[in-house]
């Protein structure tokens, strides 16, 4: 009857965190490979989306363009 359930919400985090901690990074530099977009959506309580993007320019670490776009969801 409540989502999110508090007895399931942290349900596999012992499994999960450390995976994401090894695995998950918010910028990826390596020769030839790497992070090329960062990617930020936020949501409040009344519905108000803003979503930023950030995209890396001719594959340049020191060129980036930022676009962020402000909506309301529809209900």
């Amino acid at each position: 009857s409540q989502l999110p359930d508090p007895a399931i919400e942290d349900q596999g985090m012992d499994y999960i965190r450390p995976l994401l901690n090894k695995y998950a990074a918010v910028c990826v530099r390596c020769p030839g490979y790497g992070t090329r977009t960062n990617t930020v959506v936020l949501i409040d309580s009344e519905g108000e989306v803003t979503f930023t993007e950030r995209t890396m320019i001719n594959a340049d670490v020191d060129q980036w363009k930022t676009s962020s776009y402000e909506f309301k969801l529809q209900i």
